[in-house]
């Protein structure tokens, strides 16, 4: 059984380490150190929220995000488990971040993905981000996506929104 946790700021101790296996093993480029380096740094910048989904006692998913300006929030970085994708864990963490966002007073969405997470780009699309242009990123050229969020209490009937 898979259990959601929601955290307005970055853990600490065991959560902290168990959120540190799961980047480090979906995004092979950079090991626990640079991750941690890199979680800090967003950190201190402004408070990152995350949205875990737990099995078996280890972190089978993230969403991490943090606020761009007012009214603007940046989706940061996604992650499931290699033998946990398919099940709908991406989506789910996804969703609690736009509602999240959303009871928030967030309006825009934004991320950013490089072509090679296919995944994350298609699954961007489903959930109504639309390309808005490209960007250098430090591993080549980087797509960003922007989705408008409606406020909370109007009919949200459109798909993908």
């Amino acid at each position: 059984m898979t259990r959601f946790e929601y955290l307005p700021d970055l853990p600490a101790g065991a959560t902290l380490e168990a959120l540190l296996d799961l980047l480090a093993l979906v995004f092979d480029d950079q090991d626990r150190a640079a991750w941690l380096a890199e979680l800090r740094y967003q950190q201190a910048r402004g408070p990152v929220q995350l949205w875990l989904a737990w099995a078996e006692g280890q972190v089978v998913g993230c969403k991490l995000g943090y606020e761009r300006k007012p009214g603007h929030y940046y989706s940061w970085l996604g992650a499931v488990r290699p033998e946990r994708r398919g099940q709908g864990l991406a989506s789910a963490l996804m969703e609690q971040q736009h509602q999240w966002c959303r009871r928030q007073g967030y309006r825009r969405l934004r991320t950013q993905t490089y072509n090679r997470w296919r995944s994350m780009l298609i699954l961007n699309l489903r959930h109504g981000f639309e390309v808005v242009g490209t960007c250098q990123g430090a591993h080549g050229l980087m797509i960003v996506l922007e989705k408008e969020l409606l406020p909370v209490g109007e009919a949200d009937e459109r798909p993908g929104r």
